[in-house]
This record gives structure tokens, C-alpha cells and sequence, in this order.
């Protein structure tokens, strides 16, 4: 018996496959997806539901050209003067708004509706908000209340001013979302996010000993203690997410475009034989002869709808991408030998494309092999977490054989499909955006660049800023070679222009003149120095997740787990999920048998994670990249360190071991009120050595009343590194003012301990 598949259905009516699959649901048709066959019977109740959907959807239309005409004549009758339609289109208009009489009542009972919904919705939403800057007002009394009444209001009255003096001491109501700050925030512009006052603002910096205006920018430090001091929650947008959100596009002005695929699998799986099988079959229908690759990435055409695929060295370059933040493919189609198997590189794909968070095709390949058994292939992808379709999962899986060109239709179409299922789109009538995929310096031509066009179009003549530099376009070539004038949508294109040589990821923004990418460079390297010294570390580490833990800020500890051997893993990793609590949780991103790689790292820094090794080391070439990533290795040879070390770090408790050494013992004998410094306390060094940056305890009547840290030292105007005893100096103290003459400082240090188990 044969069956005809639900997307060839939606194909020959010209319908979506979604669509089919509706009218399947509604008249009881068991059908899972697309690619499920239905029997000769089934498609004729379907078809003959299709058809009904149809016919009552022209009806709907006759209905709606009846009523259109009702209302015309109705026109033409209340007028009889005029002429024709046309002289009186403006009363024809009013009426088809307004309708009848009856549907004018029915409109103003759902309008009057929909505005008390609202009102409530609004009056919930910033309940919150309200409620922070409610003040109460003094009650009129009439002359029904009675003296019980008047006394018990006044007590109430009392009773909220008292709360209200309280609640005034508590921190304001949290903001729920998160704010988003650009490097360099100003006063003025923090006020405007967080709705609170500038001179509020800058109050509660002088009690913490920070004196600032208006105009004046932010350190990372500062907006810290400002949002725990204000109950909101930030972001530290940078130059590139900046100029990103200008380059966001209102949903209404985007349309369907070229999907952009990247093809990654095991080495000797097929996957550049698949590349160029799918590139010859598009020369065979559209040009006579061969063709030259000239970029990393290239354009076919199946049924007049275009694809673009990225030909990488595979998941490596794919996730160094991702780490810089851009975001290129929108479907990974991973390659699998169906005479092989899964290998340690397919795996590897698997887990950098889940990372990525990007659909899955798994095309099996060599089936036209004799020892090929793809039930097999799907059998082990399911100890994976990729279930195939017809098994109840969600993974499209297509039997292809790329030296033979079997199937290689079918798995374009699939690739269309699952393009329309995720709505892939693009604003075709904007300013140019795209990502640089590959970058070389040619001797004749200089830097070369190319670019996957993201949003809009580039031109020849457009002018662009990229990475620390910008350009002009002088010339576009298309992956066959040819000069062209225009790049489109999703299209792979070469760039000639640039100053430099750019890297894999940097983005690349169209600007109106030579003018503003000088100014949005010169912010950048004005932001980047503003940003230096507070974004020294960029992923976590296992001290940090302590702290974490503390804050509840993040729920899952994300793990590349290497071994030295498959039973080792095994071991590791349940063990690993045995200690997950209900604070954090272990997602073991990737995990495989061997040393620690780079391509371990790269996978690490995109997805913030951690890297444990269990009996293995890792690479030079990876310790090196570890530290320009700033990825945490951590590697063990006993397993119960490995998992005491998480448990503490799960329950906050893990830190460095630590030994306080004292410095020095101070007295103040003097306070002083600086106009641009603030207090300084003036001082006598009795003991030791004080230092600028030291750590110090005050002491007033016998007891401790500060922690902080010493923030300058100063001998008569100059400022000095340290002082040492018999001598006076004036110390300020970060972030405390409240200092009297007889306090006692008492200045130390805390020197860290390594633990012998911390190996990097």
C-alpha cells in the first residue's frame, strides 16, 4: 500500500505543513509530523477537509462582499443626491467604522470592557511602584463620626507614620526586571532607569563617602553597592550590544530569509563530501561547467528558495563565534557514517550545537554502504538526548549518501522546513549588520574580510565600523567569485575595505558617513578604558560559585567533564549528579575521554563554564588559551576531593584559606573637613607600618564599629604609598565618614593560602 507524506499533502494545495497537520487533529487523523505517510483512505477524508476549509474561507469572503455591498446601497438610498459612491466615499467610510446601531451598542460595551480590564491590569502592575512613593494624607473627619471613631483614627494615623518611618529605613520595593546600563553610566542616567531622584542619588554617595555630580559616570563598583542599595537588579551593556539595539527591527518589518546552516560531524563522516554535493547539484541545475569555492561560505537554490551554508573546519571555529557573543547559524545539520557510528567528534558537535541553542538535522550518510545500519545510528543519538522523529522526538533524521547524491533533495527541503517551522526572518530594508565568519590579509588586496549579511543590505561605498576600526566598502565578491554591487539577506559576501585585519565574530555595522564611525570608535575606545580595570575576570570560577550560591543568582553549574578512561567518566559523572541540590544544578555540557583541549576551552568560554579533568591534564596550547579566556581548570586524581570541593562550593562554604597578618596600629588625633576629599582623620602612626589599600578595623570604646579598607594616605600635600611609626599622616577611609578624634585604627592585611588539591 503506499503513503503519501503530510508536506507533500501541503505542498500539491498550497498550504503549510502546520496547516495540514490542524486539519489532521480536527477530523481524528493520527499524524505525528510532516514526514508521517497517510494511507489512500485517510487522504480522502483529508482532502475533502481540506476542501471544506477552503470553500467556507471563500464564504467568508462572499459573506463579507455582501455586507460591503448592503452597506453601499445603504449609503446610496440615505443620499440619494449625490451622484455616485466616489462623492460620497467619506460618509461610506464613517459607516463601515461604525456599523449598525446594534453594533455600535455592542462595540461600546467591549470598548467600556477592555478599559476596565486595563485599568485593572495597570492598577496590578505598579501596584509595587505605587506603593513606594504613596504618602498619607490626614483624614477629614465629619460630624456622623463619632469620638471612638475620630480616637481610633488618630491612633491608626500614628501608627502609619511610625510604619512609614520604617519603611522609609527598609530598601525601596525590588525592581523585577533587569536595567540595562551602558559602560560609563552617568548619575543623571541611572536616575532616569531606576526612577529615583539624581539628588536622592547623590545624597546617598556622600554617606558612603563618594562625592559626585550630576554628569559624573559610574564605576562597576559604585552601580554594585547603588543597586543593593536601591533593590534593582543590572546589566553592563557594551559598545557592541549597544550599537546592537539600534539595529533591532519593530516584528512587523521582518520576512522570511535564506536560512544560514552550518554542517559539522566527525572528520571521515562525509561532511565535505556532503558540502560538495550540494554545491555540484546546484551547478547542475543552474550553470553549465565546474565551479571554484572562493569563500568559507556559499549559496544554493532548491525549489526558487535560497540556502546559505557555512563550510567551517567544523565545531571549533563555529562555537569561537558564539564565545565572542555573535550569533550566525540558524540550523546545525551534524553528519553521521551510518557503516561507523558515533565518534567523540560527533559528540562534540552534538553538545556545541545544544549550547548554541540551535535546531538539530542529523543526516546519516553512506547508506548506500553494504555494512550501513541507520536504525543504529538512531538507536545511539537517543543516549544523547537527539531522539528522531519517528521516534516521538523532535530531531529530523534524513538517510542520505553524498558520494552517490542520494537524498541530498530531501535534506534542502528539510532544511526548508524546519527554516519555516522556526520562523527564520530578517529585515531586508534596513541598515546593513552582518558577522564576520573568516578573515585573511592578501598581499595584493590587503585585509580581507567575510561576511554573512545579518539585517538589511551592504553596498559597495557603504562605510562600516568593525572590531577597533573602520572602513569603506570598495569591493563585494559573492562565494563564486564575481564582483557584485549588493549583498542581501543572509548572503555569505567578501569585503574589501578594511584597515585592518578583523577576527572571526566581530561584528560589522553600515553607517551613514566617515564622520560618525570615527565618533562611535572614538566612544568605544573611551568605553573600553572606562571598562578595563572592572572587567578583569569574564567567567566563573568555583570561589565565585560559592558566592553565588549565596545571592541565589544562577541555578545550573556548567561542567566540560574529561577522563581517563570511559569508567572513570561514568564514575565522575554520577557521582556529580548525586550532589545537586535545590540551589544549584549540574549541567555536564560536554564530557569525553582524553587530555583537556582547546576546543574543551573554547566550548568552556562560551557556555561560562567550568572545566574538570579527572586523572588527565590539559595542553599547553590549552592552559594558554584557558588564561586569555580566563576558563577555570580544575583537575583531580582522587574522587571524593573532587566532589568535597563541590559540595562546599554548593553550600557557599568554599574559600580560599586564608591567615590575617597585622599591619600597623594608628590613633586619630584630629578630623578634618575637606572640600573635595571629604573626612579625613588626622593620624599617628604608634606601631608598624601603614600602607595605602590596607585592610583596617576602627575602634571606639573598646569596640569595633567599621570594617573597611584604608583609601588614601596623605603626608602634608602630598599623596604617599605608606607611613611608617613616629610619624603623622592624614588617612581617608573608603566609604566611611563617621570618624572621632581617640579612634583607633587597627590595620591589617589577609595573605591567601593555596589548597594542595587546586590544580591548574
Amino acid at each position: 500500500m503506499s503513503l503519501t507524506r503530510i508536506y507533500q499533502v501541503a505542498k500539491d494545495n498550497d498550504m503549510t505543513s502546520k496547516e495540514v497537520l490542524d486539519i489532521c487533529s480536527k477530523i481524528g487523523l493520527n499524524v505525528k509530523s510532516h514526514s508521517s505517510g497517510i494511507n489512500d483512505d485517510d487522504l480522502k477524508k483529508l482532502l475533502s477537509a481540506i476542501k471544506k476549509v477552503k470553500s467556507n474561507g471563500n464564504k467568508e469572503k462572499d459573506t463579507e462582499k455582501i455586507k460591503h455591498s448592503k452597506l453601499k446601497d445603504h449609503i446610496e438610498d440615505k443620499d440619494k443626491s449625490s451622484i455616485n459612491l466616489e462623492e460620497n466615499k467619506e460618509a461610506y467610510y464613517k459607516f463601515l467604522k461604525k456599523g449598525s446601531k446594534e453594533e455600535d451598542k455592542i462595540s461600546k460595551w467591549e470598548e467600556e470592557k477592555k478599559l476596565n480590564i486595563k485599568n485593572v491590569l495597570l492598577k496590578e502592575l505598579d501596584k509595587e511602584e505605587k506603593f513606594a512613593r504613596v504618602r498619607s494624607k490626614p483624614r477629614q473627619v465629619t460630624e456622623k463620626d463619632s469620638i471612638t471613631t475620630i480616637a481610633s483614627h488618630k491612633l491608626k494615623d500614628k501608627k502609619k507614620i511610625k510604619q512609614k518611618k520604617e519603611d522609609e529605613l527598609k530598601k525601596r520595593p525590588e525592581i523585577k526586571k533587569i536595567i540595562e546600563l551602558p559602560v560609563g553610566v552617568t548619575i543623571k542616567q541611572l536616575s532616569e532607569k531606576i526612577n529615583v531622584p539624581s539628588n536622592e542619588i547623590i545624597k546617598t554617595l556622600i554617606q558612603l563617602g563618594e562625592f559626585a555630580n550630576i554628569n559624573q559616570t559610574l564605576s562597576n563598583d559604585i552601580i554594585g553597592i547603588l543597586s543593593d542599595e536601591y533593590n534593582f537588579k543590572y546589566s553592563i551593556i557594551g559598545f557592541e550590544e549597544e550599537l546592537e539595539d539600534l539595529y533591532k527591527d519593530d516584528p512587523k518589518n521582518l520576512l522570511p530569509r535564506p536560512p544560514i546552516v552550518t554542517i559539522m560531524g566527525h572528520v571521515d563522516h562525509g561532511k565535505t563530501t556532503l558540502l560538495d554535493a550540494i554545491r555540484k547539484s546546484d551547478v547542475a541545475e543552474n550553470e553549465a561547467g565546474g565551479i571554484t569555492q572562493h569563500i568559507g561560505a556559499y549559496q544554493v537554490e532548491y525549489n526558487r528558495k535560497k540556502i546559505t551554508f557555512i563550510d567551517t573546519p567544523g565545531h571549533e571555529a563555529f562555537t569561537a563565534i558564539r564565545a565572542r557573543g555573535a550569533k550566525v547559524t540558524d540550523i546545525a545539520v551534524i553528519v553521521v557514517a551510518a557503516d561507523d557510528g558515533i565518534m567523540p567528534q560527533t559528540v562534540e558537535a552534538i553538545d556545541h550545537a545544544k549550547a548554541a541553542n540551535v535546531p538539530i538535522i542529523i543526516a546519516i550518510n553512506k547508506i548506500d554502504l553494504p555494512d550501513a545500519d541507520p536504525s543504529k545510528i538512531k538507536k545511539s543519538l537517543t543516549e544523547y538526548g537527539v531522539i528522531p522523529e519517528e521516534w516521538g522526538g523532535d530531531t529530523i533524521c534524513v538517510e542520505v549518501s553524498a558520494k552517490n547524491k542520494i537524498n541530498i533533495n530531501e535534506l534542502l527541503e528539510m532544511i526548508l522546513f524546519v527554516a519555516e517551522l522556526h520562523e527564520i526572518k530578517g529585515n531586508p530594508n534596513a541598515e546593513g549588520y552582518g558577522i564576520i565568519i573568516e578573515s585573511r590579509l592578501d598581499k595584493g588586496l590587503g585585509p580581507i574580510g567575510t561576511i554573512v549579511v545579518r539585517r538589511g543590505s551592504i553596498k559597495v561605498g557603504d562605510f562600516f565600523v568593525t572590531g577597533n576600526s573602520y572602513g569603506k566598502v570598495r569591493a563585494l565578491k559573492d562565494d563564486r567569485g564575481n564582483k557584485i554591487e549588493v549583498a542581501f539577506l543572509s548572503q555569505p559576501v567578501e569585503v574589501l575595505g578594511f584597515s585592518s585585519v578583523p577576527s572571526a565574530g566581530d561584528r560589522f555595522f553600515v553607517v551613514k558617513n566617515e564622520k560618525i564611525a570615527k565618533d562611535l570608535l572614538e566612544r568605544r575606545a573611551y568605553l573600553d578604558n572606562l571598562n578595563k580595570i572592572s572587567e578583569s575576570k569574564k567567567h566563573i570560577s568555583l570561589e565565585e560559585l560559592s558566592k553565588i550560591v549565596k545571592l541565589s543568582e544562577i541555578k545550573k553549574l556548567g561542567i566540560i567533564l574529561k577522563a581517563d578512561a570511559n569508567g572513570s567518566l561514568d564514575a565522575v559523572e554520577q557521582a556529580l549528579k548525586k550532589i545537586e541540590d535545590e540551589t544549584i544544578k549540574i549541567d555536564i555540557i560536554h564530557k569525553a575521554v582524553g587530555a583537556i583541549t582547546d576546543s574543551d576551552i573554547i566550548l568552556a568560554a562560551a557556555s561560562n563554564a567550568i572545566v574538570i579533568g579527572f586523572g588527565v591534564v590539559p595542553t599547553p596550547k590549552a592552559k594558554e588559551l584557558a588564561k586569555s579566556e580566563k576558563v577555570e581548570i580544575r583537575t583531580y586524581d582522587i574522587i571524593y576531593k573532587l566532589i568535597d570541593e563541590l559540595i562546599l562550593a554548593f553550600k557557599g562554604m568554599l574559600e580560599p584559606e586564608t591567615a590575617e597578618v597585622e599591619k600597623a596600629k594608628v590613633e586619630v588625633r584630629e578630623i578634618f573637613k575637606m572640600p573635595k576629599s571629604g573626612i579625613v582623620a588626622g593620624c599617628y602612626v604608634s606601631e608598624g607600618e601603614v600602607e595605602r589599600n590596607n585592610l583596617v578595623r576602627i575602634i571606639r570604646d573598646g569596640k569595633i564599629i567599621y570594617k573597611g579598607k584604608i583609601a588614601s594616605i596623605h603626608r602634608f600635600k602630598e599623596d604617599v604609598k605608606k607611613v611608617a611609626a613616629g610619624y603623622e599622616c592624614g588617612i581617608k577611609i573608603e566609604n566611611f565618614q563617621d570618624m572621632n578624634k581617640g579612634d583607633i585604627f587597627e590595620v591589617y592585611e589577609i595573605k591567601e593560602v593555596k589548597k594542595d588539591s587546586m590544580k591548574i
